[in-house]
């Protein structure tokens, strides 16, 4: 018996009949028929070719809010995603999901995100004429674009999570733990950077919220997860009063952080940069790299273009734009 098979027995005597194990025929499906793993199981497997992935590194150049700060600690895409990784696995582990799964669907989730964060995204959703949601992307980072177009051939459960992860219940419990990790992740760590920008001080945090979830973002986030684990297993979620607070706050974020002239004050740079750079590559084909003209080819140009702009980290497009567009000292 070889080591990935002992771990599924221990997995079989050990997780909850809540989770989803790697016994799971259907949630352990892969695009493409593949040799188990001696060593690892098939999510423990998928999260090491996540982790070792080309976009999961350009995560570390991403915007998460704030465009380029120059500050040590603000968050980056990739900081953004650990930190949803660890929240999501500490709740996992305390309700006896299958944390393997977690953590790959975790590490995954933004994968497909655009340069310049949710403004990027928009300014690719208003000129692809497929749109463009970055939870959608981050499927098919996975499926067509890692691995020069080979994919991860990630399994059935790994997907769907990552397709879940904003507003959609997902097939697992594991894929809806992620969901709710990401929003106690972001909103938490948003906060701490725009008090740290100046453009919000703690005591303007609304009181109602605040007076449930804590003061600190240790204390709110301790409150969260607790609230996710006491409501158990069966169905993923929280104490209404509990999620109530985080409605809250999460409206207090749109109105003061994310739509903040002060903090969101180049993003129709942003905007404009992507925009132009989208309309210089639809004109301009055969200047993609080899493997987005076999995109072109198997789907079409605009696809091929969304999907090379959209892998790209803040400071590659801001390079590729000015090679194109800014003209240089003649010598």
């Amino acid at each position: 018996m070889n080591i990935r098979k002992q771990q599924e027995i221990m997995e079989s005597g050990f997780l909850s009949k809540y989770a989803c194990s790697c016994s799971n025929e259907k949630m352990t499906k892969r695009l493409c028929e593949e040799e188990p793993c001696p060593y690892r199981t098939s999510f423990q497997r998928d999260r090491d070719r996540i982790l070792h992935s080309n976009s999961f590194r350009r995560l570390k150049r991403k915007t998460q809010v704030f465009l380029s700060p120059t500050g040590d600690h603000y968050r980056t895409r990739l900081t953004h995603t650990l930190e949803v990784s660890q929240i999501a696995r500490t709740i996992s582990r305390a309700l006896m999901l299958n944390e393997d799964l977690t953590e790959a669907i975790a590490l995954g989730h933004d994968l497909g995100h655009s340069p310049f964060g949710h403004s990027g995204e928009s300014a690719l959703n208003s000129v692809c004429p497929h749109g463009y949601r970055h939870y959608e992307q981050s499927v098919r980072v996975v499926n067509y674009i890692e691995k020069n177009g080979a994919g991860l051939n990630l399994t059935e459960a790994v997907r769907d999570g990552i397709l879940c992860h904003t507003n959609k219940i997902a097939a697992t419990r594991e894929g809806n733990v992620v969901r709710l990790a990401d929003r106690i992740a972001y909103i938490n760590h948003d906060i701490e950077d725009a008090i740290r920008a100046g453009i919000l001080k703690a005591e303007e945090l609304p009181k109602e919220s605040t007076d449930v979830l804590g003061i600190t973002k240790s204390q709110r986030i301790t409150t969260l997860v607790a609230s996710v684990i006491s409501n158990g297993a069966e169905t993923i979620g929280m104490d209404s009063k509990i999620e109530k607070a985080q409605n809250i706050l999460h409206e207090f974020m749109f109105e003061n952080v994310y739509y903040n002239p002060i903090a969101k004050h180049e993003e129709e740079k942003a905007q404009n940069l992507l925009v132009k750079l989208y309309k210089y590559y639809i004109n301009n084909i055969d200047a993609l790299p080899e493997n987005y003209i076999v995109i072109a080819n198997k789907f079409d140009k605009h696809r091929a273009v969304c999907d090379y702009i959209s892998g790209m980290s803040d400071g590659y497009a801001i390079d590729l734009y000015r090679e194109l567009f800014v003209p240089k000292e003649w010598k």
